[in-house]
Order: C-alpha cells, then sequence, then structure tokens
C-alpha cells in the first residue's frame, strides 16, 4: 500500500506509447540540467577570475563569449546526433558503433559519472540558493540536499510522463523569471538607473593578485573551463530519443535547438547583467576572498544570480524572492535530467552486457527503476562525502561530459564518412558533407576544451572523475567478460539432440529429516511420487539419544523407506550430510542424487528467525554441488493462512499488470 501511495498504480507494457513525450514536455524534462546551469556557470567564473584579484574581472565578457560559441557549437553538433541514432545509446552507441567497443565503454563511463554528478551538484547547488532567502538551511544544506534526492527518486519512479507534468511547470517559471530580470534590468539601465550589486563595493583578493604572462593565460583557461559548466545537460537529449513522440529524431533535435539558444541567451544576460553591476564572489577553499567596505572577510556571500536579482530589482522586492526561489527550484530539478539519462543508458549497457541485466528491465510505472534508484545511491553518498559544496563538486564535473563530446564527434564524422563512401545521390551526398563539417568542428573544439579542462582542473579535482571513469571501465569489461564466459559456457551445438548418454544412469534420492512428523512424511510421500532409482531417509545423530528414539518409532510405524543415521561428533547438521553427499558421488559419478528437504511456511517475519534455519544453510552449501539436486518439500503452517487471499507483490524490476485487473481478466476467462 506504502508502495502504491508513493509510485502510484502499475501500467501494463501496452501502455509504454502513453509515457512518451511532446516536444513541450521533453523540453523541461531533458533540459532542465542545460537550462539550471546558466546559474551557476557565471558564478564560477568570478570565483576563478578572483584568484588574480579585482582586475581580471575585466575578461569576464570574453570567457562568457567563448562559451557561448562552444555551447552552440556542441548544439549544432549533437542535432546530427540525435537524427542519425534514436536508439537511446546516445554516446555510447555512436562511439561502439563507429569507433569500437572500448571507445564505447570510455564514453559510458564518461556519462555514468557526469550523470552522478549531475545530481550532486544541482542539488547542492539549488540548497545553496534557497540559503539565500532562508538562511538556516546553510547549517543543514548536507540533510537537505539528501531529502531533495529522495524526493526526486520517488517522482521519477513514478514514470517520466507524469514527472515530466510535474516538472514543466518550475522550469518554464524559471524561465520566465530570468527572461523577465533581463528584460527588466536592460529598462532600468536604458532609463539611466544606476545598477550596483550589494558587493559592488567590495573588494576581491586571491592568493595571485598581480599575475601575468603564462600565469595569467592560465588562469583565463582555468576560469574559461569552469564557464563550460553550462555546457552540462546538452548530451541528455541523445540519450533520450526513444522517449519522444515520433518522428523522434526531428523532435529531439528541435527540443536539442530550441535548448540551445535558450541557455545561451539566458548564460549571456546573467553574465551580462553581474558584471554591469558589478557583483562580486569569491570561495576561500580555491584562493579567492570577498572583503566588505570594512576590511571584513565575508564568508558567505550571496549566489551571484541572487544578487543580480536582488540589484535589478531593487524597486520590486517580491520579484527577487520569485526569482530566487524558482532559481533553486530548477537547480534541484536539473537532476531530473540525470535521472531521466542515466537509467535509459544504464539500460543499453545491460542489454549490451556491460552492466547487471536487472537494469534492462522496467519497473511498475514503465520506468527503469534500479537505474533510477542506483543513480539516487550514488549521488547521495557523493553529496554527504562532499558536504554539498557545490564548488568543490564542480570540480569533478565537467571532465566526463567533454570526454563524451569529443569522443562522439570524432564517432560521427567517421559515420558520415562511412556512408558518403556507398551515398551516389549529389543531394545526399551535399547534405552528409555538411554534417560530417560540423561534427569535425565539434570534435575539434570540444577537443580542445577536454586538454583544457584536464590541465586546468586535474589537481583540483578533476583526478577523482578520472579514476572513477577508469575503474567504471575496468569493471564493465569485467562484467561483459563473465556473462561471455557463461555464454560460452552454457551453449550447445545447433545440431544437439537429446543425446541418451547425456541423461544420469541412476537417481539418488535423499529425505533428510530430524523427526517424524507431518511435512517428513510428505517429504517421504512426494519423494516415493518420483520414482528414484533409490530412495532412503537421513538424519544427523547430534543427540545420540534422541537419534535412538528415532529409530525406534522408524521400525514402530513401519514406514517403507530405509533410514540412515549420520554420526556427528561435533553435533554439526551440514557437514555430515555433505560428505554422505558427496560420497555417493564418488561412488557413481554419472549418477545424480536428490536431496528433498522439508520445510516451514510461515506467515510471519519472525518466524522465518524460529525455522528453516538449517535448511537454508544446507541448500546454500549443496548448490555448489556438481550433480546433486536440491528440492524444497513446503509444509504451510496455519500462520501461513493469513497471507493466502493477499496479492502477489510485483518483484522488482518486472512489469506486471495490476492485481485486480489480472484477477479480473483470469474470471472472465473462466
Amino acid at each position: 500500500m506504502v508502495k502504491r501511495l508513493l509510485v502510484g498504480r502499475a501500467l501494463r507494457s501496452a501502455q509504454a506509447h502513453e509515457q512518451l513525450l511532446p516536444k513541450r514536455i521533453a523540453l523541461p524534462v531533458f533540459a532542465s540540467d542545460a537550462l539550471s546551469s546558466v546559474a551557476y556557470a557565471p558564478q564560477e567564473i568570478l570565483i576563478t577570475l578572483g584568484v588574480a584579484g579585482l582586475a581580471a574581472y575585466h575578461f569576464t565578457p570574453w570567457i562568457a563569449l567563448a562559451v557561448v560559441v562552444i555551447l552552440l557549437t556542441v548544439v549544432a553538433s549533437y542535432r546530427q546526433n540525435v537524427r542519425a541514432y534514436t536508439s537511446g545509446g546516445g554516446d555510447f552507441e555512436v562511439a561502439t558503433t563507429n569507433l569500437g567497443s572500448n571507445y564505447g565503454l570510455v564514453v559510458a563511463s564518461a556519462l555514468m559519472v557526469d550523470y552522478v554528478l549531475t545530481v550532486a551538484v544541482s542539488v547542492s547547488s539549488g540548497v545553496e540558493n534557497l540559503g539565500a532567502a532562508l538562511p538556516f538551511l546553510r547549517e543543514h544544506k548536507v540533510a537537505a540536499a539528501l531529502v531533495i534526492v529522495a524526493l526526486l527518486t520517488v517522482m521519477n519512479l513514478r514514470g517520466i510522463r507524469e514527472s515530466g507534468l510535474a516538472f514543466a511547470i518550475p522550469t518554464y517559471a524559471f524561465m520566465i523569471s530570468v527572461f523577465g530580470m533581463m528584460i527588466w534590468g536592460a529598462g532600468r539601465l536604458a532609463l539611466g538607473t544606476e545598477l550596483k550589486a550589494p558587493t559592488a563595493d567590495f573588494t576581491v583578493t586571491g592568493e595571485s593578485v598581480g599575475i601575468g604572462g603564462f600565469a595569467l593565460f592560465f588562469l583565463l583557461l582555468r576560469a574559461f573551463s569552469s564557464g563550460c559548466a553550462a555546457l552540462t545537460g546538452v548530451e541528455a537529449i541523445s540519450n533520450g530519443v526513444p522517449a519522444f513522440k515520433k518522428p523522434k529524431g526531428k523532435n529531439a533535435a528541435n527540443t536539442l535547438l530550441a535548448l540551445g539558444l535558450l541557455a545561451a541567451t539566458m548564460f549571456a544576460g546573467i553574465t551580462a547583467l553581474a558584471y554591469i553591476t558589478g557583483a562580486k564572489f569569491a570561495d576561500p577553499s580555491v584562493g579567492s576572498e570577498v572583503h566588505d567596505a570594512a576590511g571584513r572577510v565575508v564568508a558567505h556571500p550571496d549566489p551571484v544570480i541572487a544578487q543580480v536579482s536582488q540589484t535589478v530589482f531593487s524597486n520590486f522586492p517580491v520579484a527577487f524572492y520569485i526569482v530566487t526561489a524558482m532559481t533553486a527550484l530548477i537547480l534541484v530539478l536539473a537532476a531530473n535530467t540525470a535521472f531521466n539519462g542515466f537509467p535509459v543508458l544504464g539500460s543499453v549497457l545491460a542489454q549490451n552486457r556491460y552492466l547487471p541485466r536487472q537494469l534492462h528491465t522496467r519497473g511498475d510505472r514503465l520506468a527503469f527503476s534500479n537505474g533510477i534508484v542506483m543513480l539516487a545511491a550514488m549521488a547521495g553518498l557523493l553529496i554527504y562525502a562532499f558536504g554539498a559544496d557545490t564548488t568543490r563538486l564542480v570540480q569533478l564535473y565537467i571532465v566526463g561530459v567533454f570526454v563524451s563530446f569529443t569522443v562522439s564527434q570524432t564517432g560521427m564524422v567517421r559515420h558520415w564518412n562511412r556512408l558518403l563512401s556507398t551515398e551516389t545521390d549529389p543531394k545526399k551526398r551535399g547534405q552528409m558533407r555538411r554534417s560530417r563539417l560540423i561534427n569535425a568542428f565539434g570534435a575539434t573544439v570540444t577537443g580542445l576544451v577536454l586538454v583544457v579542462v584536464l590541465i586546468t582542473k586535474f589537481t583540483h579535482g578533476a583526478w577523482i572523475a578520472c579514476a572513477a571513469m577508469a575503474v567504471l571501465f575496468v569493471l564493465m569489461r569485467g562484467i561483459r567478460r563473465h556473462y561471455d564466459n557463461v555464454a560460452t559456457e552454457l551453449a550447445t551445438p545447433e545440431e544437439t539432440q537429446v543425446d541418451e548418454s547425456m541423461l544420469p544412469a541412476r537417481n539418488h534420492a535423499i529425505v533428510l529429516l530430524s523427526k517424524i512428523h507431518k511435512p517428513t512424511l510428505r517429504a517421504l510421500a512426494y519423494a516415493r511420487a518420483t520414482r528414484p532409482s533409490t530412495l532412503e531417509a537421513i538424519s544427523v545423530a547430534v543427540d545420540s539419544e534422541e537419534a535412538r528414539q528415532l529409530q525406534r518409532e522408524w521400525e514402530e510405524r513401519g514406514l517403507p523407506v530405509p533410514l540412515k543415521i549420520l554420526d556427528s561428533p561435533y553435533r554439526e547438521i551440514t557437514r555430515p550430510v555433505l560428505e554422505y553427499v558427496k560420497s555417493l558421488r564418488r561412488r557413481s559419478p554419472r549418477d545424480v542424487v536428490t536431496v528433498f528437504i522439508p520445510e516451514y511456511v510461515v506467515g510471519h517475519w519472525w518466524e522465518h528467525l524460529l525455522h528453516n534455519q538449517s535448511a537454508l544453510r544446507l541448500k546454500g552449501r549443496l548448490l555448489f554441488q556438481p550433480g546433486v539436486m536440491v528440492t524444497s518439500v513446503p509444509w504451510q503452517l496455519v500462520s501461513s493462512d493469513r497471507l493466502k487471499g493477499r496479492p502477489e507483490s510485483f518483484g522488482p524490476g518486472s512489469v506486471r499488470r495490476p492485481y485486480a485487473e489480472a484477477r479480473k481478466d483470469d474470471q472472465v476467462k473462466m
């Protein structure tokens, strides 16, 4: 009942088409990460420039312009991807198909790391922005972030369409509030109003004030790589193409274009207003500090977008709180992009045997529930480990996304080369050449940015993301190797028929018992009904007096099955049975041994602690013995009657009909 309340009623597999998204819903679902990054990307530029002191701030517009150029380039490149590959494999499919499996795994590991960091960074940044209006959250930001991750998990378990509808309104509200702030600010500036941020008269000091030459150039590259956080989330649409309504590729490309134009405009507008109003921001952990007019260090300056909003709406305070609330909300909901991208990618990888197969199955609401839960768990651990600190987390962030950008665009160049080698239509060849040029330019630019990011951020935390990618790569190779080995071991030649020589020569049946009661008699009766070659009852003599009493009662009842009592001087049960079974196998290696174990079926959880423990341990050991079959013979205790009318619980990762509908269909059939 709790599960139904939180997640909702199960959906039929035939209802999958109802979960497909139109463009107006797909935009907030897949673009919330890219749109929300405009709230903290300008801030990250100012933090890095602050290391060189206040004088370096005048480079802000040029760095922002470079970020916008890269953003539009990536969007143009990915529009080619989503048209060519619509299965949902995204960058992984592009790289695997055109460059090979190892490149595909590099991209997959990079994307998985990026999705986990998307959740951690977005939620942490959202809590920090909300702290500008609700200061008490700053003292409990880790707990608040973990609660938000849990809420997002529940909402996504309810299905992509339902979560999309829930997130659409806040996303559009954020876009309207930001554009409203930009228009309001531009209008006031046009009327000659002087706009000064609360920190405009503050000073910024850094560890490397007054640097020049190569050191300054290196710092500008580092600021540029921090600003490139605005590009995160662009790749999510390529993994989410199957969620779009038909025509999938065209709708995804149009949504991607809208995303690029909106994100670029919003990022440029916020950065311009921050620069014009003189907003300051610094972080001691990266080597910069903000000092007020009295020379005191400002420990927790408000986020840049909050400062800009407060300045622009100084004559309309209500709008400031609206922008702050919408910013915090969109930053939290930005994690939803990862909740839609990671499970689909996990499903594709599981289908290709690089991840456990459980990630490929859908849950009750036709969402990839196991992938959603896994993403939430890893993001929660990351938030806890880094104290929900956005600045520390963002250093790890953009390495993975630019690895996937570069490899994917390189794969697309090879994709167009392959098609051009067989295409003869001049018109189509012209279109392919144009697409190849776009992807080649994208691969070159993102490759250069990747080098910059690695050089400037490696020692500031990016090495952790690189190490995580390497671990995931090795892990996925190991999982694939395991599945391949199992498939090879279980495979049979196509011409193989049922061979009499493959059948066991005889079947030795053993019934385990400790005393004579109804479960024992049922197990004996069932074992006799299977007509084994030989049948005997086995008991372990833990107590010699009880063993003799069992022998006497057995003979008095005249049971038609021989009883053998195994000696156990150390009062063990499992070891004597195992040794006896092994001895049977050694005498006749071509025979099989079937062990029948009576078990109690109980109705309360605490009864499991009082029964069946010996049987569970023994079954666990017998499973590893070749040529040994284990059969459980259940005996339902009275307490189990309370569960007879209970609907069957849905297994994790399964797609099933609601119980009431299944019962109704069964009655109709009868």
